[in-house]
């Protein structure tokens, strides 16, 4: 059976992104407490323009008509990107989707110029941190933060080579 997969660059409010949104809030109050409404409000209120061209992207999966997977970034500082909201489907996942959805957004942030990646995850995210570690990213020291106890950071630098100018 021959799965046809999409990679589409979706701004924060389009209809593509509404399953990524709705299963992290799900996910994460679930992991960190809070109501999955709650959640929801947090994620969304970033300002639109975070995940968007030309410092920014959000890009969904879609496989035979379906989102199953996806991410985004926004701009850290003018060299850095920042890994925001990696998602697959709960029913996708242990199939190579996070590493897809993390090569095609490192891809992007190597366009846009920028040199190095940043990104935090949780102390409840141990399958983050696995997908992280295995795919070339450097763990920092833990960051503390009252609301979580602290997070995972890690770093990773755009080889010169893939970096546009």
């Amino acid at each position: 059976m021959t799965v046809s997969r999409n990679v589409f660059h979706v701004g924060q409010h389009d209809p593509l992104a509404g399953p990524l949104l709705a299963e992290l809030a799900i996910e994460y109050s679930t992991r960190y407490g809070g109501t999955p409404g709650e959640v929801h409000a947090e994620l969304t209120e970033y300002p639109v323009s975070h995940f968007a061209p030309p410092h920014g992207d959000l890009l969904v999966v879609v496989e035979d008509g379906e989102p199953v997977a996806g991410g985004a970034f926004q701009r850290f500082d003018a060299e850095t990107a920042e890994l925001k909201r990696i998602w697959t489907a709960q029913g996708q996942r242990r199939r190579g989707l996070g590493r897809f959805v993390l090569e095609q957004l490192e891809a992007e942030i190597a366009r846009r110029g920028y040199r190095r990646i940043y990104l935090t995850t949780g102390p409840r995210q141990p399958e983050a941190v696995a997908l992280y570690t295995a795919a070339g990213y450097t763990a920092l020291p833990l960051d503390v933060r009252e609301e979580v106890g602290y997070v995972h950071p890690f770093e990773k630098f755009v080889p010169a080579q893939a970096v546009s100018v």
